[in-house]
């Protein structure tokens, strides 16, 4: 994909396009440089200021955010904006949430709970979007699928026993099975190392609690206990090692416990290879002429919804309502958010994105987030052709990069748009990776996925404060974050010049972006330095500020 060049125009040329319902001129003021090339953030960042680091500006406060508040205090008060539509395609979203309910999308085609299609498009009572997961919240990934897909065929065959007509998928079998006995031993590990301490911590724990009788003690009052006996001896150094770490001993515990259930969770739903959790949809997921299924409750069947949790935060990290003094403001303003829930604990199926995406395009998108991704995809062409589909319909689809700190010029994920190396299949899919707020050789967040050809833009996705369900907030990080905060900045850019096209709308945000010369530590490893601009296509950060500008120039 090129990359536009600035543009330049005469000072006797007067330019006048169409942007937030009027004709106006282009805006009049410079784009932002990067001018802090060899600076870096020496004082300590507020909590304050920690919550909205995003939105912070690199010239005035040394980090490397999206100049959202410059942009709203000097150039989005003289832009009216119209309404945009971005689908959150994800987890779920707490469409109740006090910072969001404000900002849903609703199908004012669809009359609510009649148990009809009123629009005809094949989805009942679908006013807020649509739930391609019905029940479902845990999953296999997607390599487990596989393995029981295809076991029956070919377990206890190699390659010389299989037609020529069947070795791609034999191929891709053998592949899931390699990737599952690596992980899944590693999961087991780490779920046995978890409650082997947590086991241990808790023994000392109640055993030395009553000894000095409190549940909250230090390494001195450890230090304190008189004539200990052999097992006490044992259990005060257990117990003085886990408070080395910092913290006291019933929080070291609940952060056991915690990985104890993660560990625990991943095992019974991403690993096994006793469930079908499909079977409660009863659709075939590997027709995607099967298309009826699902419901309307976007934000899933848990009570408490935290199942959505992730898609919330998403949504909020875009559109939680500004200015309301309610929790914290998102990137853009004058958008709907449109849930679609086809992401489960586990791999996404990818007939429930394909439909995702083009249930968005069909019902008035114009921005889609896809904050998922997997290493192994069974029905890709699917989703290669919503993405044209939602090309056609000129809607432009910003991606995560993933976590797994890989580079993915050599390593694949999907979803994505290229099913010949080196060959974008359409120009309205950008895929983002993560910033931290540590301006310098430490920028990079340690887990995102890079890639000159494969990564378009970064932008922050460390330790961002947005909406959780049930009127809460949390900080959470990944380019799952990351990703929402390019899909507001294309949110704004879209309201506020809507005759660009999605093609045009990437192209704003990877040619306004900030440079960075400097090199960076890549994938965590800090023998893996490389210069900024061999890990993405476009070498920049994206920046709210200068892509109003230079689509005003368009």
């Amino acid at each position: 994909m090129k990359i536009l060049k600035p543009l330049l125009f005469a000072a006797t040329t007067t330019i006048l396009l169409t942007s937030c319902g009027s004709a106006v001129r282009p805006i009049n003021a410079a784009l932002l440089k990067n001018t802090n090339e060899k600076t870096t953030k020496t004082t300590k960042i507020e909590d304050a200021q920690l919550k909205s680091w995003s939105y912070t500006d690199l010239a005035s406060d040394t980090i490397p955010g999206m100049s959202v508040d410059k942009a709203y205090v000097e150039l989005i008060p003289n832009l009216k904006g119209t309404k945009v539509i971005v689908a959150v395609i994800d987890s779920g979203v707490d469409i109740e949430h006090e910072d969001l309910k404000n900002v849903i999308w609703t199908n004012t085609n669809e009359i609510p709970n009649n148990g009809i299609d009123d629009d005809k498009n094949g989805y009942i009572d679908d006013v807020h979007g649509w739930n391609f997961l019905g029940d479902i919240v845990g999953e296999n990934l997607e390599f487990v699928r596989i393995i029981k897909r295809y076991n029956t065929a070919f377990n206890g065959k190699n390659s010389t026993d299989i037609e020529e007509s069947e070795k791609d998928i034999f191929n891709l079998y053998e592949s899931a099975k390699s990737t599952y006995n690596k992980e899944h031993k590693e999961i087991k590990a780490n779920f046995d190392r978890y409650s082997q301490m947590l086991n241990q911590v808790t023994v000392s724990h109640d055993a030395i609690s009553k000894k000095v009788g409190k549940e909250d003690y230090s390494a001195e009052d450890l230090a304190a206990i008189s004539d200990p006996t052999e097992e006490d001896q044992k259990n005060i150094g257990v117990l003085s090692q886990m408070l080395s770490y910092g913290g006291t001993i019933p929080e070291f515990k609940e952060r056991l416990n915690g990985g104890v259930q993660y560990f625990q969770g991943r095992l019974k739903n991403h690993f096994t290879m006793d469930t079908d959790f499909r079977a409660v949809l009863k659709d075939n997921p590997y027709d995607i002429n099967d298309n009826v299924y699902g419901n309307n409750d976007v934000d899933g069947p848990d009570p408490k919804k935290e199942d959505a949790t992730h898609g919330t935060h998403v949504a909020g990290i875009i559109a939680a309502q500004r200015g309301n003094n309610i929790g914290m403001d998102g990137v853009a303003q004058n958008v709907e958010i449109m849930a679609l829930r086809a992401v489960p604990d586990g791999d996404e199926y990818d007939k429930d994105v394909a439909l995702a995406i083009r249930y968005a395009a069909d019902n008035g998108a114009k921005v889609i987030n896809t904050s998922f991704g997997k290493a192994f995809s069974q029905n890709p062409e699917w989703v290669w052709d919503a993405i044209r589909y939602a090309a056609k319909k000129d809607v432009l689809i910003v991606n995560a990069a993933g976590n797994d700190a890989n580079d993915l010029d050599v390593v694949v994920s999907y979803p994505n748009d290229e099913i010949v190396k080196g060959e974008e299949i359409s120009d309205n899919f950008i895929t983002i990776g993560a910033l931290n707020y540590k301006y310098g050789k430490e920028m990079v967040a340690t887990f995102s996925n890079y890639g000159v050809a494969n990564v378009d833009l970064f932008s922050p996705g460390v330790k961002i404060w947005s909406t959780t369900p049930l009127d809460t907030y949390e900080y959470l990080q990944g380019t799952s974050m990351a990703s929402p905060n390019v899909a507001g900045v294309a949110a704004m850019v879209r309201s506020c010049y809507p005759k660009l096209s999605a093609k045009q709308v990437k192209r704003v945000l990877m040619d306004s972006g900030l440079s960075v010369s400097a090199s960076v530590i890549v994938g965590g490893d800090e023998s893996n330095m490389q210069p900024f601009t061999a890990i993405s296509k476009s070498g920049k950060t994206v920046n709210l500020y200068n892509a109003l500008i230079l689509a005003s120039k368009l």
